[in-house]
Order: structure tokens, then sequence, then C-alpha cells
């Protein structure tokens, strides 16, 4: 058995730490089964795990080397107003006006340093979707994705990360998984008194990033499109049904937030919550 010492309860008073009192101490949990044991993964699990981590690990650094270069043109007072940013149209701004106008020097060689780092990034985060989109179709995850792609906002990556990271779904329940990604709000409370706060934001940070930005594709009117459609037709039956209530479930818990005027970063952690149980529901169903 392999335990997690997060989890082993040690007596506050105790301060002598010795191998012996910790063998005796082990023994004594593990005969009142107080010993939670953890999974230990296989190496394609492993494997698909560190895939997934260098893909977060460069979005991240894609999204500071965006910042620098946004920054950078905007303390010499240049914004972009042509549309939506890190598009091709804007691309082409970048290379041209926004470069022309920068001073010649230190500046305008800063600026290229942080244009080529933006696209060596972006290249390196494409290979790596594709890796992951290559390995989602043809490993021991793939039913999984396939049965998550039926709820909106759950594509290939994000359904192969929280499967990859949550790993065995059926160690937990509908109402518990939410505490496992820190969804869950904490809570101060004595007698009578219940005092609630924000969430617990412990457990997997990745997987609970993933839900909550799934959770606002639910907002906009619920209709199922080509993309959702293809998703579908490569999940089964009861899949695509029990989807499809989750998909009109959700968009409903949005419209209920929005005419009782709820902030909407707090509706959408709501909202993110209760889809981590629809993904477990999806997940633990039978091929």
């Amino acid at each position: 058995m392999v335990a997690a010492p997060s989890k082993l309860q040690r007596p506050a008073g105790d301060r002598v730490k010795t191998d012996a009192n910790d063998a005796t101490h082990l023994a004594r949990l593990l005969r009142l089964g107080e010993i939670t044991p953890v999974a230990v993964p296989t190496l394609e699990q492993e494997t698909a795990r560190d895939l997934v981590r260098a893909r977060e690990g460069c979005r991240s650094d894609l999204m500071r080397a965006r910042h620098r270069l946004s920054k950078l043109l905007l303390r010499h007072g240049m914004v972009y107003d042509g549309g939506d940013a890190w598009t091709g149209k804007h691309d082409r701004w970048l290379r041209g006006e926004a470069r022309a106008a920068l001073p010649d020097g230190g500046t305008r060689l800063a600026f290229d340093a942080g244009y080529e780092t933006v696209r060596i990034t972006l290249a390196r985060r494409d290979g790596l979707d594709r890796a992951i989109e290559k390995m989602a179709a043809d490993s021991q995850y793939t039913p999984i994705v396939q049965r998550l792609g039926c709820l909106r906002g759950i594509g290939t990556l994000t359904g192969f990360a929280l499967a990859v990271e949550i790993g065995d779904w059926r160690r937990m329940t509908g109402r518990t998984i939410g505490a496992f990604v820190g969804l869950t709000p904490s809570e101060h409370s004595s007698g009578q008194s219940r005092s609630q706060g924000p969430i617990t934001k412990t457990g997997n940070g990745h997987a609970r990033r993933l839900l909550v930005e799934a959770a606002w594709h639910h907002r906009p009117r619920y209709q199922v499109g080509s993309v959702l459609r293809a998703r579908w037709d490569a999940a089964p039956a009861a899949a695509r049904t029990r989807g499809d209530e989750g998909n009109r479930r959700l968009h409903h818990r949005w419209v209920s937030f929005i005419d009782h005027k709820k902030r909407s970063t707090i509706a959408n952690t709501a909202i993110a919550r209760e889809l981590a149980g629809w993904c477990w529901s999806l997940a633990v169903m039978d091929d």
C-alpha cells in the first residue's frame, strides 16, 4: 500500500520523530483503517500526464510572452484596435505598423526578441496539441474523452486533460468530485451559526481551471452546432442523451443566475462545480 502523507493523522503534541515511532504510529493507523491509499499510475498514465502538463506549461509561457510583447507596445502608446488580438490580422499589424513605429536600437531589438518568443512558443503549443489529439484518439482514455465531449465546452484537449488529471473517476461520487477539484465553498461553522467563504481551491488546480473555463460555454443559448454534433457522433447513444440533459440543465442554471442578477464570476464557479458532477456521471458510465 502507498499512503498519502497529507492524510496521515498525527497528535499535535508529538515532537519526537524516530523510525520506530513512525512505524508504530503507521501500524496503529493501519489497524484502525485510517490510512488513505494512493493509486500508483502506470507508465502509460504517467506519460499522458507529462504530455498534458507540458501543454499546460506551454500555455502559460505563451500567455506571458504575449503579455510582455503587448505591454512593450503599450509603453510606447500603441494599442491595437482592429478587432480581436492574436489573429492573422493582428499579426500583420505587429510585423508592419507596430514594428515600424518603434524607435531603432534597443527597443526594436526587444520587440523582435519578444515577437520571436511568441512565434516559437505558439509552434510548440500547436505541436503538443497535435500529440495530445493523436494520443486521445487511441489510448485507454479514448472512451472517456468521447463521452465527456458530449458536454459543451469540453473538446478533445479539455476532455483528455480531465481524464488524465483525475485518473480513477470511480473513487469519487458526483457530490465529492467538486471538493476534489476545490470548487466547494470553504466553511467555518459552529452550533447554529453557519459561515461559508470562497471556494477552497484545493486539489488539482489544472482540472479546476479547465472546468471553470468550460462552464462559460454554457452561458449562451443552447443549440447543437456542427462541432458538438461531430463529437456526439463519436460517443454512445446513452452518453449523447446524458450530455444533452447536462447541457440543458447547466444553461437553465445560467439563466436562473442571470435573472437573479448573480455576479457572473460567482455564477460561473457554481456552474463549474455542477459541471464536474456531470463529467463524473459520463466518465463512470459503462461503454
